[in-house]
């Protein structure tokens, strides 16, 4: 690594972290020893020191990654039009393929609100709800968003406790955090008659370059068609949708 001088030797060394970390992605303790040329205890004071400011976060698998004071803004950079915008080729061809109701959702604090979707055209269907409010843990794609969080800012959403949902299963921090680990492996969220009776749903994230939720999709399914057997085509179909999202957002940003 070549060596410049800097007035703050520790500063300069921070910033060539969140450097590093935003434009490769997260990283390991060691891999910020390596990039630094520096011992690995070094390295574990300056990202404990950017985690405590907001300013890095440190992921499930022990890797740090952009914190909220950075990557929250990073995500708000995509309003709301232009996610709609990007995404609505992807939700037509993932309604086509699943035969169901498709939405388009965006995190709003501890809540999900959503922003399009295209119904189905069978005569039993789930409604579309634009515009409509609810706790992010009680929906599929509420729940995709919320694993792409850590635990810590888990917890400062919801400082003041989850709020009551007539149909939710998640009551409490406990549940939310195991709940979170399984999305986390498995990469995606599902939604058993949690949001209302009746309603089967199935949800995936889509993330900015940084790995953080910056919308999600979802099928939404009438319990009484729901079969477990179809989970596997809705899945792949929500990631594809996903990925076209993803690239035409980052596509028009670049």
């Amino acid at each position: 690594m070549e060596n410049k001088s800097s007035p703050v030797e520790s500063v300069d060394r921070a910033l060539l972290l969140l450097m590093r970390m935003r434009d490769q992605g997260p990283l390991s303790v060691k891999a910020a020893a390596e990039q630094l040329d520096v011992a690995p205890s070094t390295a574990h004071r300056l990202l404990s020191a950017l985690t405590f400011r907001g300013f890095a976060a440190q992921d499930h698998d022990r890797q740090y990654r952009l914190g909220p004071a950075l990557s929250d803004r990073s995500a708000e950079a995509f309003s709301t039009q232009l996610i709609r915008k990007h995404a609505h080729e992807s939700l037509v061809e993932l309604q086509e393929t699943v035969g169901e109701t498709v939405q388009l959702m965006v995190l709003r604090g501890g809540n999900i609100q959503f922003i399009d979707g295209i119904e189905s055209k069978r005569t039993l269907r789930v409604g579309m709800r634009v515009g409509d409010k609810m706790p992010a843990f009680v929906s599929a794609g509420g729940k995709a968003m919320l694993a792409r969080l850590t635990n810590t800012e888990l917890e400062d959403l919801y400082r003041s406790g989850l709020p009551n949902w007539a149909t939710g299963r998640i009551t409490n921090m406990a549940t939310l955090k195991r709940g979170m680990t399984r999305i986390r492996r498995e990469g995606f969220g599902t939604n058993f008659e949690e949001t209302e009776q009746g309603v089967i749903g199935m949800g995936v994230s889509i993330n900015d370059a940084a790995g953080r939720p910056v919308a999600a999709i979802t099928t939404a399914t009438p319990s009484i068609r729901f079969e477990r057997a179809d989970m596997p085509a809705h899945l792949t179909a929500l990631h594809r949708a996903a990925e076209g999202i993803a690239t035409r957002l980052f596509n028009a940003a670049s």
